[in-house]
């Protein structure tokens, strides 16, 4: 049997990719909640109209919604989050910072959220994770973190604003956002 070829990821992305609580890993009202907001752009600086954001993680406690988290989370707290762009690029996830989780080796990772990005001419999802700049302590003992060049970790990093995070995600380019080979 001949391999299927492959293909980017096209104008019908969306179908079958609407989320029930779509950008909600919280609901309104919830305490401690915020937005993690930013624009998606490509190698030209350009706003992604129809990308596609999914976020993973830990409550404020560093507990997951998840079976093999035999904690629990907090109640009403979902872990996931999916959020297309608007035509400029846009996106926004309503969520609570997350509290720090243990490593593989057992020691504390830096709060930090998962994403991964669906966007055309992508063969495939990329993955990074979101860190936050006022996180100087825990963030200087990830590692994770620590893993990618100096340079660069500023990409990783969530800067603190009046609605909760800003977090930009640049494709390609200068000031390219890292992704992790998962």
């Amino acid at each position: 049997m001949n391999t299927t070829p492959s293909q980017t990821v096209g104008p019908y992305l969306s179908i079958g990719l609407p989320w029930p609580d779509g950008p909600d890993v919280v609901a309104e009202g919830v305490a401690g909640a915020l937005w993690l907001h930013g624009v998606v752009t490509d190698g030209a600086g350009e706003p992604i109209p129809d990308a596609l954001i999914e976020t993973w993680q830990a409550d404020p406690d560093g507990r997951f919604d998840h079976p093999d988290d035999p904690r629990g989370a907090v109640a009403g707290f979902r872990g996931f989050g999916r959020c297309p762009t608007d035509d400029s690029g846009r996106y926004g996830i309503r969520t609570l910072k997350p509290g720090p989780v243990p490593g593989p080796d057992g020691a504390p990772q830096a709060p930090h959220i998962d994403v991964s990005v669906f966007a055309r001419g992508l063969l495939h999802r990329v993955v990074t994770r979101i860190y936050f700049a006022d996180e100087q302590r825990a963030n200087a003992a990830d590692a994770v973190l620590a893993s990618v060049p100096e340079a660069r970790r500023a990409t990783l990093l969530a800067v603190p604003d009046q609605t909760g995070y800003r977090f930009d995600i640049r494709l390609q380019g200068d000031d390219e956002t890292v992704f992790f080979a998962i």
